[in-house]
C-alpha cells in the first residue's frame, strides 16, 4: 500500500487549501486514514482521521474549520482547510492503518502548507 499527498500550497489567511491522500490498489485495505501535521521544531500531531464506517475524529484547534471525508470509489481521503490561520502552517502527512494486519500502518509523502499573515 502507498500514500499520495497532494494539494499543499501557500494561501493567506482566511483562505482555504484542500489536501487529497490517495490509496494505491484498494482504499478498502486500509481502515483508519489519518492527516497528521508537523511545523518546524514543533511535534507532530494528528490533525483529524477517518475510519472505514466514516466515524470522524479532529483536533480541537481545527474543529470547525477542516473537515475530513473519504472518496471510495476515488480511493481518496481529503481533508478541507477553511479559515486558515498562520498556525496551520506546516507539512501536512497521511497515515493508514492496514485493515487486515494489525500493527501494520502506512505513511505517505508530506506536502507543504503555508499561510501567510
Amino acid at each position: 500500500v502507498q500514500l499520495q499527498a497532494s494539494g499543499g500550497g501557500l494561501v493567506q489567511a482566511g483562505g482555504s487549501l484542500r489536501l487529497s491522500c490517495t490509496v494505491s490498489r484498494s482504499i478498502y485495505s486500509v481502515n483508519r486514514i489519518a492527516w497528521y501535521r508537523q511545523a518546524p521544531g514543533e511535534q507532530r500531531e494528528l490533525v483529524a482521521d477517518i475510519d472505514s464506517t466514516r466515524s470522524t475524529n479532529y483536533a480541537d484547534s481545527v474543529k470547525g474549520r477542516f473537515t475530513i471525508s473519504r472518496d471510495n470509489v476515488k480511493h481518496t481521503v481529503f481533508l478541507q482547510m477553511n479559515s486558515l490561520k498562520p498556525e496551520d502552517t506546516a507539512v501536512y502527512s497521511c497515515y493508514a492503518e492496514d485493515r487486515f494486519r494489525s500493527g501494520v500502518s502506512y505513511w505517505g509523502n508530506g506536502t507543504q502548507v503555508t499561510v501567510s499573515s
